[in-house]
């Protein structure tokens, strides 16, 4: 069958690496594009030096289509990250842009031939999105590890709304580590998926041993959501820092006061130096699901396989529903 999610970033399977403040590195950008889906080199809390380190180890190690993911708030300075990418843009299929206003950056990556994905929240910004040029649209929902949209709405409410709202193509993102999410994204309008927290519980991904080692032994209730007392939401694991963070967050602080808590550095403590009970990480809701750490490249693959005996067994219910039906008419 064709997806246009694979024709236009030119992959084998329609499954893409988020791209993962601090931690989406080069290596395993490219071990996820390997294993047939689109890696992405995440700019977040990078230098223009380490990004352009990235940038190199990735196309040292494959030659399959890669992506970078360009989240706007987390940046200061917006030009040098730009400029760094229209140089490197015949390393790149694609680019996605977050956590921000893409609307005056569409046009510049789109004549520098990139293909744009935008991460909305919602059909309006999904109908803005459309509208500037994206060529695909990431339906992120609010199981999302990371910064959510403060609306809150959840992945399968969202999908089959902005499917039908919008012509191009819709990849879901959030609370999706295994074949079944896939079938069920793609059943209510998906043409695509894109995961994060799985893609942090792999060999490849710098981020420490001990957000890993969390993340596998992790459980259904093992993330809170902090910053809604300034009108954010940033998913993160249950750390002692979270729930230190949540308990300030009780006295209604203003930005200012909170911004030393939720500031970037508290997040590389704890996901790349380790110190796990100093600082907060990123997590998705459906951690629970993740049982090892294993390759990027063999986590696509599984992927792959589990979505096709989804598939396959529910071709056996269809045909259940479809006798009932009958009986019933």
């Amino acid at each position: 069958m064709k997806n246009r999610v694979c024709e236009l970033l030119g992959i084998k399977y329609p499954i893409i690496q988020g791209g993962l403040a601090y931690v989406g590195n080069g290596a395993l950008a490219a071990a996820v594009s390997n294993g047939g889906g689109l890696g992405q080199i995440g700019t977040a809390g990078r230098s223009i030096d380490n990004l352009k380190k990235q940038i190199r180890i990735a196309c040292e190690s494959t030659d399959k289509p890669l992506g970078i993911n360009l989240p706007i708030s987390e940046h200061s300075d917006m030009n040098p990250v730009v400029e760094t990418i229209l140089q490197n843009k015949e390393r790149f299929k694609a680019i996605s842009i977050s956590a921000g206003n893409p609307k005056p950056y569409i046009p510049i990556f789109k004549e520098a031939g990139l293909k744009v994905m935008v991460l909305t929240g919602s059909v309006k910004h999904a109908l803005k999105a459309q509208e500037s040029g994206a060529d695909i649209i990431i339906c992120e929902g609010f199981e999302a590890g990371g910064h959510n949209s403060p609306l809150e709405l959840t992945l399968f409410s969202m999908i089959p709304q902005i499917s039908r709202a919008v012509q191009i193509p819709v990849v879901a993102a959030g609370g999706i580590v295994n074949g079944q999410g896939i079938v069920a994204a793609f059943a209510l309008g998906a043409e695509g998926v894109q995961l994060g927290t799985r893609f942090v519980a792999t060999k490849e991904c710098e981020a420490h041993e001990n957000y890993k080692n969390l993340l596998v032994h992790a459980g259904d209730d093992a993330t809170v959501v902090m910053e809604r007392s300034i009108g954010r939401a940033t998913r993160v694991l249950k750390s002692p820092f979270a729930e230190q963070i949540l308990e300030f967050e009780k006295t209604q602080p203003t930005v200012e006061e909170l911004l030393p808590y939720i500031r970037g550095v508290n997040n590389r403590i704890a996901a790349i130096e380790g110190r796990v009970d100093e600082g907060w990480m990123n997590c998705g809701q459906a951690v629970g699901l993740i049982e090892s750490i294993e390759s990027a490249s063999d986590v696509v693959r599984k992927l792959a396989h589990e979505a096709r005996e989804v598939s396959v067994s529910l071709g056996f219910m269809q045909t259940v529903f479809a006798d009932n039906v009958a009986e019933n008419v």
